[in-house]
């Protein structure tokens, strides 16, 4: 059995492919019976689109790869703590767990400013586990932004 490090790893690696476009690196994988059969990374700058989240992404090819919106007993892995609409898109898809790496004070959902997994008015619950891979995760997101303020530059599509 893979570990959730083992995972995160591949959530990493679907980070560092989205700075490698210019986009904010936050990457997710979908895992079902020990299998990754999504994965996603942030593409809000390239598509233009403000849902274009890592998680969106993922769970929307996992849903398609699976042939069903339920998510029952897939793992979503990804790299920083799920804002409140990648919260919700978690809970709407029946995932049983997320895995996320580094904690998100500014929008937070899985415990930071929200606790979306936990709340006993929704009718689905599910598993966090956080911090896995922490560091690694909050030094490529840190290592990204430094780059954009040394360039005075927002995020956006890396030129040719």
């Amino acid at each position: 059995m893979q570990t959730h490090e083992f995972f995160m790893r591949q959530a990493l690696d679907e980070a560092r492919g989205a700075a490698a476009i210019g986009e904010v690196p936050i990457g997710a994988v979908v895992v079902c019976d020990g299998e990754v059969v999504a994965v996603g990374s942030n593409r809000r700058e390239i598509d233009a689109d403000p849902t274009a989240h890592a998680e969106m992404i993922a769970v929307r090819q996992a849903a398609n790869v699976l042939g069903r919106w339920r998510l029952e007993g897939c793992t979503v892995y990804v790299t920083l703590e799920p804002c409140p609409m990648c919260a919700g898109a978690l809970h709407a898809a029946r995932v049983d767990r997320c895995v996320y790496g580094a904690v998100d004070p500014k929008a937070g959902a899985l415990g930071t400013l929200y606790d979306i997994a936990s709340d006993e008015r929704l009718n689905h619950r599910y598993e966090v586990v956080a911090g896995v891979l922490a560091d690694d995760s909050a030094e490529l997101l840190r290592d990204f932004f430094a780059q954009l303020r040394k360039r005075g530059r927002e995020p956006g599509p890396l030129e040719g």
